[in-house]
């Protein structure tokens, strides 16, 4: 259910709405657009968040006036958090949020970091170091509007009521959605195919060690493949933003130094450093991942084939076949379920699961509720390793109407926003008349905003 809403910046992606427009994104003019207690929005705040919308869509006569009073609201959300001792920010956070946010977007590319990273011309941790800033700012303004929403519900009467005030011709229409499964099987790595690996990587330190060039080498032969066409090298990358494993390495060394070959999750590395400044680090590595047999495959295609002749069997049921069997982590104890990064919930848009996944979204159309797919498909998981899954379609809804028996969680949802909104509401009208400082430049007079911004002092 797709609905617009004065605080809706909260469910879009900062950074997807910084890149949704390059053309756009050249034509920004840094003018100050509005300004909150100190707390300054530019012009080109609002035209990146409005590229968003422009990219979904989403368009309509009001929407900047919208995209600003969001920015408003954040700002001043920022200020009180800034004051309030409460509110702290982890760097650790900070790095899971920027972490999960560029999972998703390399998604939009099929999950191919190298696309994503060819199209946009910066490196991930690039863009992780240029939008930190941003991210901390974001989570601060979460975190206070949490604290200012804290404790408030509805209970099942307040959901159907609010589904009944709405205008009949205005119930929204849903889309097909699913809710799919996933047991995943992942090749073990013999000790000769981890020895190989290793042996590559050493022999490819020994050839750096007399001189011959890690950039060229990474090119030709490092499996990373964020990283090899750029001869392996990062740029500005603070602490936690790799695999304890790898960070570990990388802040022992100096500039010029190359350290020994060690094992992460991802296989075998070795770093030159070329500068430390501060605590960040210019560097460069080659990674050697190790290679799966075809015969490591076929065997866990076979693993899953006898997992899928139990469950047919009706000898174990899929959620608990997921906990005892599936190496995937994320959802394996979640009755094996695929969880929406964008809702949290367990529902997929078909649309949206065709554009992140068409094979996925493929397999699905040709099976019914309670299929699992017979056959093992084979899988990618996010460190490009390769592995096979089963599929299964627990739920499928046809596009329709919104209604209280299939979409309970979403108008929970929304009954919930609207209530939230009306506290959120009285706690900006009070902060106002507290005498924040407002001052909103006169591109905006015609803006119809919900929160009396205008009127503030």
């Amino acid at each position: 259910m797709k609905r617009f809403s004065t605080y809706s910046i909260f469910s879009l992606a900062l950074i997807s709405a910084t890149y949704s427009n390059a053309q756009q994104a050249n034509q920004l003019v840094d003018q100050v657009a509005a300004v909150i207690g100190s707390k300054i929005i530019l012009q080109s705040d609002v035209q990146k968040q409005y590229a968003e919308y422009v990219a979904e869509n989403l368009v309509t006569g009001n929407t900047k006036c919208m995209v600003l009073e969001d920015l408003m609201f954040q700002k001043l959300l920022l200020l009180e958090a800034e004051r309030d001792t409460t509110m702290i920010i982890s760097e650790e956070q900070v790095d899971q949020e920027l972490n999960k946010r560029m999972e998703y977007y390399i998604s939009q590319f099929g999950g191919s970091k190298t696309k994503f990273e060819t199209f946009y011309g910066k490196t991930v941790e690039q863009f992780k170091d240029e939008y930190r800033p941003d991210v901390k700012d974001l989570l601060l303004a979460q975190q206070m509007r949490n604290k200012v929403v804290e404790g408030i519900t509805v209970s099942p009467e307040d959901v159907r009521k609010y589904f009944q005030a709405i205008p009949k011709d205005s119930v929204p229409d849903i889309n097909a959605q699913v809710e799919i499964g996933e047991i995943v099987k992942m090749p073990t790595i013999t000790d000769e195919e981890k020895q190989i690996a290793k042996q590559s990587c050493e022999d490819l330190r020994q050839r750096v060690l007399k001189g011959e060039s890690l950039a060229t080498l990474a090119i030709l032969y490092s499996d990373d493949p964020g990283s090899a066409k750029n001869g392996g090298e990062y740029k500005n990358v603070k602490r936690a933003e790799f695999v304890p494993e790898f960070d570990k390495v990388l802040f022992s060394l100096n500039d010029g130094e190359v350290s020994t070959v060690f094992e992460t999750p991802f296989g075998y590395h070795f770093i030159q450093m070329e500068r430390r400044h501060g605590e960040l680090a210019d560097f460069r590595h080659i990674l050697k991942i190790s290679k799966v047999s075809p015969n490591d495959l076929q065997r866990s295609a076979d693993q899953l084939d006898s997992i899928y002749k139990m469950m047919k069997k009706d000898t174990i049921p899929f959620s608990e076949a997921a906990a005892k069997f599936s190496e995937d982590k994320d959802t394996k104890y979640n009755g094996g379920l695929l969880i929406n990064p964008q809702t949290g919930q367990n529902r997929w848009d078909m649309n949206q699961l065709g554009q992140i996944d068409p094979t996925l979204a493929f397999t699905l159309n040709g099976m019914n509720i309670g299929d699992i797919t017979p056959t093992p498909q084979q899988y990618s998981s996010r460190d490009a390793k390769q592995g096979y899954r089963l599929i299964y379609l627990k739920n499928r809804t046809k596009p329709h109407k919104a209604n209280l028996t299939d979409d309970y969680q979403q108008i929970q949802a929304a009954a919930l926003n609207k209530k939230q909104q009306s506290v959120v509401h009285d706690w900006i009208i009070r902060k106002l008349k507290e005498g924040v400082y407002v001052h909103i430049d006169a591109t905006y007079n015609d803006c119809h905003f919900q929160n009396g911004w205008v009127s503030a002092p």
